[in-house]
């Protein structure tokens, strides 16, 4: 391909990606200031943005369980049921307070699994003050980590290390040996506001093909030859400075760090070994054709595989990714019409929770979960109250979920008062106090930073009640630490009494979530001696007799099994 068929291309979709695997990528580019900080990095962290476009229905995503009755009446044509259905609500935690206690929507069923493993935080009522229910302006405010009268031309992501690119120049000095990765990749050809810098818009190119035909069309193009004539149509040096030789200047530099990242990524991409690990391609119940397929399982491939790499540290440097999934503008046809569990919008609740459930184990495999955190974001919540259509109309408040090794467990905020008769979910989180809390523990980035170039807040003086917006929420870990803690108050043998026993013992347990559960008494061998339950059983707290007639004195054990949980305790029998 010609240079100049090259140029002819990029004002299709300037500012777009290029592809690798059929995924289009959207690489920082000219004047980025993320470059420099895949190499210069204090910490190998990574942070991973999903947007749910169109403005996720919170209630239907995790629901009140302590006003069902209110939430059923002001929504009854589409509520998830609580009981007397396959199909329920999947209570999340019992341990919670009542008023904070939640359900799941029944297909978020591997979120329930990564909440019991400590691998998942949900903050309540995330939204902006005086929301407005615009899509775009939502978006905008979202991405530019602004209140609602700000109109900034740079992102909060864009803003964290843009002070970082000093004393080195980009892109004169960019790739280099330190620092071959973009900071930030976009997954998806839309161009967003998140990655913008204070007086530059990011620049990147969309091409489509597999990482090889990408390879082979920049390798094609032509370059500087050695007579005095530019062949790239580049005007002569006294024309720089005119907007012709700018927009030029431009569009050729665009090229060149297109050749550059294109082959790096290329390159990663191919010493990464494929996934071992089984991603949902699709939903696997009945549902619109248009949401069968899973858009979201190519792009967690290729963000895990990117940063797998061939090995340890062999992966990209890239601090940022953000991928996408559209669908939940669902003023209409939001669920069946027979069955108020199934539809759009609970296909794609299924295709994210399912799909980072299988990007953890993916990560996990290549030895980085602890290295990566996923948030999601939607530019609005949906309204209280469902409309004739099966559906829901534009509101404020929302949840935002958190996932991997990295969250500090939990759910963070209060369940809407629904009986108050207002028609919006209120805010009890402005979202940059998320953001805050994220950079400051997880990206572990320096408070005065936050405070003076990223979010504009009053990050340190400034709590919410004096008109600031920050507040410390446990949302993010600044140690990766073990959750068996949190695991053991949620699943475990609560007493064993009496120990020693003579004919009988009690067995008391708790279990967070529906499931099976199994207690055997053991010999010290291992072997069966005999079954005391075995049945299905809802989540909370249980005493069990156990009939030991007939049992030799001695040591024995006791043994529990119940989905996540298997537990031991020592059983001493005597005469």
């Amino acid at each position: 391909m010609k240079r100049r068929s090259f140029i002819k291309k990029i004002p299709l979709l300037a500012g777009a990606s290029i592809a690798l695997n059929n995924i289009p990528v959207r690489v920082m580019a000219e004047q980025s200031h993320f470059l420099r900080l895949a190499g210069t990095s204090s910490n190998d962290r990574v942070l991973i943005i999903l947007q749910m476009h169109g403005g996720n229905d919170g209630l239907n995503t995790i629901i009140p369980v302590d006003q069902y009755d209110q939430y059923y009446s002001r929504r009854a044509n589409i509520a998830i049921p609580a009981k007397n259905s396959i199909r329920k609500y999947i209570p999340l935690d019992s341990t919670l307070s009542l008023e904070d206690q939640v359900g799941l929507h029944p297909d978020m069923i591997a979120a329930k699994d990564l909440y019991d493993r400590g691998k998942m935080a949900v903050v309540q009522g995330v939204s902006y003050p005086n929301n407005n229910g615009s899509h775009f302006r939502g978006r905008d405010i979202w991405h530019m980590g602004g209140g609602p009268n700000d109109y900034f031309s740079s992102g909060w992501v864009g803003r964290y290390l843009q002070k970082d690119i000093e004393p080195q120049v980009y892109p004169d000095d960019f790739p280099n040996e330190d620092c071959k990765d973009p900071l930030a990749i976009e997954l998806g050809s839309d161009v967003s506001l998140v990655f913008h810098q204070e007086g530059n818009i990011p620049t990147s190119i969309s091409l489509a093909g597999t990482p090889d035909t990408f390879a082979n069309l920049v390798d094609e193009l032509e370059g500087f030859d050695d007579t005095l004539i530019d062949p790239r149509g580049k005007p002569p040096a006294n024309l720089d400075n005119t907007p012709y030789g700018k927009e030029l200047n431009w569009i050729l530099g665009l090229e060149d760090k297109s050749v550059d990242y294109a082959s790096r990524l290329y390159e990663v991409y191919n010493a990464s070994s494929p996934t071992t690990v089984t991603y949902p391609e699709s939903y696997p119940f009945n549902a619109p054709s248009s949401s069968l397929r899973n858009p979201l399982s190519q792009q967690f491939q290729l963000i895990a595989r990117l940063l797998g790499g061939g090995g340890a540290g062999q992966g990209v440097g890239t601090k940022v990714f953000l991928a996408r999934i559209g669908g939940f503008d669902t003023h209409a046809d939001q669920v069946e019409s027979y069955d108020p569990t199934m539809g759009g919008h609970a296909t794609r609740l299924y295709h994210i929770t399912a799909t980072i459930k299988a990007f953890q184990e993916d990560l996990r495999a290549r030895g980085i979960e602890d290295r990566v955190l996923t948030v999601t974001t939607s530019e609005f919540g949906r309204r209280i109250d469902s409309n004739g259509s099966y559906g829901t109309d534009h509101g404020t408040g929302g949840p935002m979920m958190l996932f991997g090794k990295g969250v500090n467990p939990g759910v963070v905020g209060t369940n809407q008062n629904l009986s108050n008769g207002k028609g919006n979910v209120e805010m009890q989180y402005d979202y940059r106090q998320v953001y805050a809390n994220i950079l400051k523990d997880w990206m572990q980035v320096d408070e005065d930073i936050i405070n003076n170039d990223v979010l504009f807040g009053n990050f340190i003086d400034g709590p919410k009640e004096n008109g600031g917006f920050y507040e410390p929420l446990p949302i993010a870990r600044d140690k990766i630490t073990s959750t068996e803690a949190f695991f053991k108050d949620r699943f475990k043998i609560t007493r064993l009494y009496p120990n020693p026993a003579i004919d009988a013992t009690n067995i008391s347990f708790y279990i967070n979530t529906e499931n099976n559960v199994n207690i055997s008494i053991l010999d010290f061998s291992g072997k069966l001696v005999k079954l005391i339950l075995n049945e299905r059983r809802v989540a909370g707290q249980y005493t069990v007799k156990a009939d030991l007639a007939g049992l030799k004195a001695g040591l024995y054990i006791c043994q529990i099994e119940s989905g996540l949980l298997k537990e031991n305790k020592k059983l001493i029998i005597r005469n």
